[in-house]
């Protein structure tokens, strides 16, 4: 199932992806007579993302054919949703190196955590900050937490996981090359977080080491890999935070890019996942 959140008569409502559009959540419960929470973050939270999947896989996507839908030609997308409670980020996580990643592995997660302030949606624009004259921006895949959970082992983990989405994190690079102590507030800029409107729930995301993350700049791919040359898979991710604090539903985890591009005013930035819509901010 793919989920979405969409800006409808300038409210931000969830939904769920259909053929040619989507069908939001407050439609589904008028002709379920249901009461589903009408918002991502909600659903995942209120612990409801698990049986409404089990409904759409018995028989409630062919269900979702009948109800009214918004033409996805007319749907304006949102970010997922804007207040997660932890936005974690993670740094040189790939390598096309079968020998440095076995080497790499013996080390651990370089991770940095996000404001909920730094957060746009697709198509909103990713503005230079006057402090930094160096900014970069790299594409990457978000796991969205789906329970709570606390010193999960790496074979549990993606059962803790609601789904995966694409994101951009971006970065005053010149900041951070000051010092590495800068990471955060480098990382911390308004805008500095373009997050997807979709989300696809585990049971229809596949094998995750086969998905492949692109930063494409200006009209061009600049980078692209699979999951399968990452150092730490998200499974592990999640295991090792969870080990340093209690994951909650809707945290996300930012899992680290193939490679980042300098962008400047006027530029376009893209991230390109299977199976997700392109997920594009311009730069001003």
């Amino acid at each position: 199932m793919k989920l979405a959140t969409i800006i409808q008569s300038g409210v931000e409502q969830g939904c769920i992806a259909v053929p040619d559009g989507y069908v939001t959540l407050a439609e589904l419960n008028r002709a379920e007579q249901a009461s589903w929470p009408v918002e991502v973050f909600s659903l995942i939270t209120a612990g409801q993302l698990q049986a409404l999947t089990d409904w759409y896989n018995e028989g409630g996507r062919e269900k979702l054919t009948e109800m009214p839908s918004i033409p996805a030609s007319e749907a304006v997308p949102a970010p997922l949703y804007r207040h997660p409670r932890k936005i974690w980020g993670i740094g040189m996580n790939y390598t096309a190196d079968a020998n440095e990643q076995a080497v790499l592995r013996k080390e651990e997660p370089v991770s940095f955590m996000k404001p909920d302030t730094s957060i746009i949606g697709d198509g909103e624009a990713i503005v230079l900050p006057a402090q930094s004259e160096r900014v970069t921006a790299e594409a990457e895949l978000a796991i969205i937490l789906g329970r709570t959970c606390r010193n999960v082992t790496e074979e549990e983990a993606l059962d803790a996981a609601a789904g995966i989405a694409a994101a951009i994190d971006t970065t005053a690079s010149d900041i951070h090359a000051r010092h590495m102590r800068y990471l955060t507030r480098a990382k911390s800029f308004d805008t500095f977080f373009t997050f997807g409107s979709e989300l696809i729930t585990m049971d229809e995301a596949g094998d995750l080491s086969q998905l492949q993350v692109e930063t494409w700049h200006n009209g061009e791919k600049a980078h692209a890999s699979k999951l399968t040359h990452m150092i730490f898979p998200p499974a592990y991710l999640i295991a090792f935070h969870s080990q340093v604090m209690t994951l909650l539903p809707g945290d996300v985890i930012l899992t680290g890019t193939p490679g980042s591009v300098v962008i400047r005013n006027g530029d376009v930035i893209e991230c390109r996942v299977n199976g997700l819509s392109p997920l594009r901010s311009n730069v001003r």
